[in-house]
């Protein structure tokens, strides 16, 4: 093909028009809108009828970005009504909310890696790029193929990835703590290597690797077990011989603020021991806001006594996953993707992150079925609202209350 007959690179459209947004508010509203949930909010985050006490974490649900990249799907379709539209992967790890857009006809691509169906878009087409970003091999693609693009990546991700460009400039390798399969750190660790290809990363997830990394800071040891151990979790020609040097700490945005906090501490250390000083250490706080708003919430409210805590989201969210570790320190906690999930008094279904599979449990609330209870209930930054209210719903059903007595109350 000759330059000439080429596509053109199409510039990022701006879907954020007055007409456009008025419309999609009333229709988001419609569909995750929750009064039941306002009515808590506005009573302090408690509500007691009878023997039974719903209290509900200060911050919880959607966050501002979430908001963002779903106007943002939703006004692409207003704007693009009569074209295909396509997303890569999810919009945000929540099943209902991508059933809506799905319903809408935006259709997912695979976000795993490129596949014959990017090959298929044309110039008429529009790809929304998710709240979590998307790795630049992606973003190259789509803009070669002409196509339309609607971006909705997070600012607070983007912030990330500014942070490792800059490393890589410098020279400085990322660590990156997150999960390597997840979009959002495939996506950070895609910039972490530069502009020119050249910038390395590494990423950990768990003290165990992190433990590992920083005995071979301290000691040096055998390249090819390293490698082996972090597969698919480094830059290409990664040596850590080399590359663990200079070290700039970064993470996914919805990580375990502690978790990470402690990386920071235990890889500095370790090259302090190294080098009798920390000139080679650079870290950036770079933990979302709304991520550590809400788990510092769930510290507050597990402050207070309560029976058990309902954690309500996408079994694949991130930051939901984190709130389910701080509610299992502390007491008994389900984490349910819908309402339905509480079956009855004696089962309840929900995701056991250990096992990381959905299981059949028997239900708490069983044992208290004429006694007094207090449920906590959070949810993460994906969780719409219309889904907690549906949660709450469903728990005083099984004591007895229906939802007009919760409306009236």
């Amino acid at each position: 093909m000759s330059e000439a007959a080429k596509p053109k690179k199409r510039k990022r459209v701006n879907v954020r028009r007055p007409d456009v947004m008025t419309l999609v508010q009333e229709e988001v509203e419609k569909h995750f809108h929750s009064p039941i949930v306002e009515k808590l909010r506005e009573s302090g985050g408690s509500l007691t009828i009878g023997k039974t006490t719903i209290r509900l974490a200060e911050q919880f649900g959607f966050c501002y970005g979430v908001e963002r990249a779903i106007d943002l799907a939703y006004a692409s379709r207003r704007v693009f009504p009569n074209q295909r539209i396509f997303l890569i992967g999810e919009i945000i790890h929540n099943p209902e909310v991508n059933r809506q857009l799905s319903d809408m006809d935006i259709v997912s691509l695979p976000w795993k890696e490129l596949t014959e169906e990017y090959d298929d878009l044309t110039e008429d087409d529009v790809v929304i790029v998710p709240a979590f970003g998307a790795p630049t091999f992606f973003t190259e693609k789509i803009e070669k193929q002409g196509c339309h693009i609607i971006d909705t990546t997070c600012g607070d991700v983007m912030k990330v990835w500014r942070r490792v460009r800059t490393y890589a400039k410098s020279g400085v390798t990322s660590l990156i703590h997150g999960k390597r399969g997840h979009e959002e750190t495939r996506a950070t660790a895609s910039r972490a290597t530069g502009e020119d290809g050249k910038g390395h990363y590494l990423i950990v997830l768990t003290l165990e690797e992190t433990e590992y990394v920083c005995n071979f800071i301290r000691n040096g040891g055998n390249s090819a077990e390293f490698l082996a151990k972090f597969d698919k979790a480094v830059s290409d020609d990664f040596d850590p011989q080399i590359h663990l040097k200079e070290i700039g700490v970064a993470n996914q945005t919805t990580m375990l603020k502690s978790e990470t906090e402690d990386i920071q501490r235990r890889v500095r250390l370790a090259i302090v021991d190294r080098d009798g000083n920390d000139e080679n250490f650079q870290m950036f706080d770079t933990i979302c806001g709304a991520t550590q708003e809400r788990q510092d919430a769930l510290f507050d409210m597990l402050n207070k006594p309560m029976d058990l805590l309902l954690v309500v989201g996408g079994y694949n969210s991130s930051n939901t996953t984190h709130l389910v570790e701080i509610g299992n320190e502390n007491l008994p906690t389900y984490f349910i993707r819908e309402a339905s999930c509480l079956e009855s008094l004696e089962t309840v279904v929900h995701f056991d992150i250990k096992k990381n599979s959905e299981v059949s449990a028997p239900n708490i609330l069983s044992g208290f079925d004429k006694e007094k209870v207090t449920i906590g209930i959070t949810a993460g930054a994906s969780c719409p609202a219309n889904l907690i209210e549906e949660a709450i719903v469903r728990v005083l059903a099984l004591r007895g209350i229906s939802r007009e007595t919760i409306e009236k109350s």
